[in-house]
């Protein structure tokens, strides 16, 4: 079925459960059993897969592919061109609890939600978890099954319980390579299928 987003109609499976609030930008196609909730805003041009959820007033945007039953809680803010893997999430509560200390189910007010940032470019492996709080810079990759608990600079190739960088990428996602060392104290890698060059300074990589 047709679904009125911004800048034009976008594809939106008979099945999935998008609230009238959200704002969908054009060209998006959201799959079978996604949900997008109150006020969310997805940009142009993405792929919200089967099964995956979309919380109140998270951020999306363009060219934002969500695979099939990745979850992301608010307030998490996702920038252009991010990648999150099948079963992926994205979580917001440091200190989970179902009740308060007197036994009261716990409300929506009874807590401050903290949310994930993954910023443009970068790409997070199937069944990840990111911990509430915690940014992925941009064009960083995140391994299939890690756990993140802190901050990945840019171009950071992260893996494990807890993540931690093995490696750098380029913006092709591939691992970089090592260059000759030019005596100026600064390490310089390539992208194997780009030749483009980066450099590395006090343990952060940018674009040269």
């Amino acid at each position: 079925m047709a679904h009125s987003g911004v800048g034009g109609p976008v594809r939106v499976q008979p099945s999935a459960d998008v609230d009238e609030r959200a704002r969908i930008g054009a060209g998006t196609v959201v799959w079978h059993l996604a949900q997008i909730r109150e006020d969310a805003v997805v940009g142009r041009d993405c792929i919200i897969g089967r099964g995956a959820y979309v919380g109140p007033g998270v951020r999306l945007g363009d060219r934002v592919k969500l695979q099939n039953h990745a979850l992301v809680y608010e307030p998490a803010v996702v920038e252009d061109g991010v990648f999150v893997g099948p079963a992926v999430v994205l979580t917001n509560d440091l200190y989970p609890r179902s009740v308060d200390p007197d036994g009261r189910l716990k409300r929506g007010d009874d807590w401050d939600a903290r949310g994930v940032t993954l910023r443009r470019g970068c790409s997070i492996g199937a069944r990840a978890v990111l911990v509430a709080g915690v940014t992925v810079g941009r064009w960083a990759l995140v391994a299939a099954g890690a756990v993140v608990h802190r901050d990945v600079p840019d171009y950071a190739l992260v893996a494990g319980v807890p993540a931690r960088r093995l490696k750098w990428v380029g913006r092709a996602g591939e691992p970089l390579e090592p260059l000759p060392a030019a005596g100026d104290g600064a390490t310089r890698w390539r992208c194997p299928r780009t030749a483009a060059e980066y450099i590395e300074r006090d343990g952060l990589l940018t674009e040269a």
